[in-house]
């Protein structure tokens, strides 16, 4: 993993120095490990250049817009990687499956994403997107393992539940959506994930695979020798509130 962080790193140096846009799209149901990847493939990066979306619900207002709109106001400038920890791809999956939207509106946004994601290719972005694809048994164990720990309690939502007596529901959607959005200009990449650490190397490994970068030389940085204080005399410690030492 380290190894590919490295490589991350190099990416994103790369993406910054040609002004490139990356869109790199992570579904999947409830627990599949989209999150987990997702924090693995930020966590060297720099923030500056790279950014999660992660959009809630949307407004009263945001439900009057044309639907992708509130999508387009998170795509990449140049030199910018965002990633979408679940997308515009909510409508072909739990609106589809919730009833959140109506038959006329799920089979537009069949119809038209194609067309969106061709103009968002044609803009000069690098689309990718992933489908995390975890087994009914393993998603079940995950989601007992986040009702016990107090940290990770926050991740279990009432649609979290209710997603396990709509499995097939579910199921069912993602094969219509497949078919309808697997194009061979931004095709789907399934990541099996039932063993988080091989789903994570693998992901990384084919998104770096998937993004033409090349190493970016720089000038070695060099550090200047410390001037010596001359004027400078450190107030005391007394006129100050430190935070208290407990370690």
């Amino acid at each position: 993993m380290d190894d590919l962080q490295v490589k991350l790193v190099h990416m994103q140096d790369w993406v910054i120095e040609n002004n490139k846009k990356v869109v790199i799209i992570f579904e999947g149901r409830d627990a599949a490990g989209k999150g987990g990847t997702i924090k693995r493939i930020t966590e060297n990066l720099n923030p500056r250049s790279c950014r999660v979306a992660a959009l809630a619900k949307p407004s009263d207002r945001e439900k009057t817009q044309w639907y992708f709109q509130r999508y387009v106001a998170h795509l990449p400038s140049a030199g910018e990687i965002v990633l979408f920890d679940r997308s515009w791809y909510n409508r072909a999956g739990v609106e589809k499956v919730m009833g959140f939207c109506s038959d006329k509106e799920y089979i537009e946004f069949l119809q038209t994403t194609p067309d969106f994601e061709r103009m968002l290719i044609g803009s000069g972005i690098i689309l990718l997107k992933y489908w995390f694809s975890v087994s009914a048994d393993e998603q079940v164990k995950r989601f007992k393992g986040r009702i016990n720990d107090e940290t990770k309690v926050w991740k279990l939502s009432p649609m979290d539940v209710e997603s396990i007596n709509r499995w097939e529901d579910y199921s069912k959607a993602k094969d219509n959506m497949m078919e309808h959005t697997d194009t061979n200009f931004a095709p789907w990449f399934i990541v099996e994930s039932d063993i988080k650490k091989k789903a994570r190397v693998n992901c990384i490994s084919h998104l770096i695979s998937k993004v033409p970068y090349q190493d970016i030389e720089h000038e070695p940085v060099k550090l200047p020798e410390r001037l010596p204080a001359e004027s400078y005399e450190r107030p005391d410690r007394s006129n100050f509130n430190y935070v208290p030492e407990i370690l």
